[in-house]
């Protein structure tokens, strides 16, 4: 169940699972500056190696050859990715 908070003027949200709280950490960075932060964030190699590690655990469709490519990528001034990616 997710419901929204509101911190400083900005709607954060918030999911229980199992009994615990769970805050959105993406809600809260946009709120900071943007989808800069959340980008960046994704062209960093270590976050990316996280995702595919989590994806291939989690993700039965897991795509192995597209992940090839946006890892190869990963790092190079050149990479940009979106969340929606």
């Amino acid at each position: 169940m997710a419901t929204k908070l509101l911190v400083n003027g900005t709607e954060i949200t918030m999911t229980i699972f199992d009994d615990k709280d769970y805050i959105s950490l993406t809600d809260m960075i946009k709120a900071k500056d943007g989808d800069f932060f959340i980008s960046d964030w994704l062209r960093n190699r270590n976050t990316v190696e996280f995702l595919g590690v989590w994806e291939q655990i989690y993700n039965p469709n897991f795509n192995y050859v597209e992940f090839a490519i946006i890892k190869s990528k990963t790092g190079l001034n050149s990479y940009k990715i979106s969340v929606k990616e």
